[in-house]
């Protein structure tokens, strides 16, 4: 597994107790006083550190290789799921994944960006950056869910819309623009999740939800934290001091009102227990389809995701005094 840079003194401490527990089985000399100490230290030390990352840290951990995808979770949390591919229109799009599942009593379509765990599939899966075909095979989908009156959960983990020729050519920004406009008119509850990273109007072009959850160190933003940092600082490198005035982290977000809740990740971050992390997003998926199920009309979920949208942001009036009407100053000669 890669570890990061902050993460250093953790890695050194578990190569000490993988040392001595090769020295004992060697020589048969007892040190497990000694790896147990350690091991209380390894602990701590990786409670302190997770408990105050910087934002910067914070990006790397949802940027994690290793991080579970949303097909693994799809698996892990669902019953029965069948993959379903391409738009009707041009291909199948493998950066953005879908099909219908079902959760205990529920049956739900599911929608998720995928990004690979090594180059070759980052390659095919076009590093989570979905073309204009991926967001029509998305919305075909959701049209689907909304005939059958299924529920639709959708996984957000990508650093934006692909911005390349291509994507442009075939509709990149209609293609983004139609789903807000149909997601936000659908019956069905949406619970949206950004369980990585979730990139501008790519990450809202499948997010327009009732529910947004944030994974503990994901982060959600309007722009990279590179491409801010290219705009105001002209330096890509200083993406870490961009991202902390973007304000992206999971407490962030629940901050400025945006995300409905955080869902809780293993020390260390998701990518150190996939079962345990899908299990937390399980409880949370559940208890929010009983909900609705039991207590809300078709009317009352759409009237909920209008007020959720219409309601973000602050705004300010200020009084224009120079907007006054002037006195009469003529007089007749």
């Amino acid at each position: 597994m890669k570890h990061l840079d902050f993460e250093k003194p953790i890695e050194e401490l578990n190569e000490k107790i993988e040392q001595l527990k090769t020295i004992s089985t060697d020589s048969n000399m007892e040190f497990s006083d000694e790896i147990k100490s350690i091991e209380k230290r390894a602990k701590k030390v990786k409670k302190e550190i997770y408990d105050n990352l910087t934002t910067g840290q914070i990006l790397q951990i949802s940027r994690h290789p290793d991080r579970p995808d949303s097909l693994s979770l799809f698996r892990f949390i669902f019953d029965d799921f069948l993959e379903c591919h391409g738009d009707r229109a041009f291909r199948d799009d493998p950066s953005i994944v879908g099909g219908i599942a079902r959760l205990k009593n529920h049956r739900v379509v599911l929608i998720g960006h995928q990004k690979g765990h090594d180059t070759k599939e980052n390659i095919f899966r076009n590093f989570g950056m979905p073309h204009p075909e991926g967001y029509r095979k998305a919305l075909r989908l959701m049209k689907m869910a909304h005939t059958f009156n299924m529920p639709i959960i959708t996984l957000i983990d990508t650093p934006g819309a692909y911005p390349g020729i291509e994507a442009e050519e075939r509709g990149q920004a209609e293609a983004i623009a139609r789903n807000l406009k149909e997601m936000i008119n659908l019956e069905v509850p949406i619970i949206s999740i950004v369980i990585g990273e979730g990139g501008s109007g790519g990450a809202i072009g499948i997010g327009v939800a009732n529910k947004l959850f944030m994974m503990e160190f994901a982060i959600y933003s309007v722009i990279s934290p590179e491409g801010c940092s290219s705009i105001l600082f002209r330096d890509a490198s200083k993406a870490g001091k961009a991202a902390e005035k973007l304000k992206i982290t999971s407490k962030d977000i629940i901050e400025l009102k945006v995300a409905d809740g955080v869902i809780k990740e293993p020390l260390g971050g998701a990518h150190h227990n996939w079962k345990l992390t899908a299990d937390n997003m399980r409880k949370c998926i559940l208890k929010e389809l009983d909900d609705y199920k039991e207590n809300f009309s078709k009317q009352e979920i759409l009237d909920e995701r209008y007020h959720k949208f219409r309601q973000m942001g602050q705004f300010v009036e200020v009084q224009d005094d120079t907007s006054q009407p002037q006195s009469d100053t003529h007089s007749e000669s």
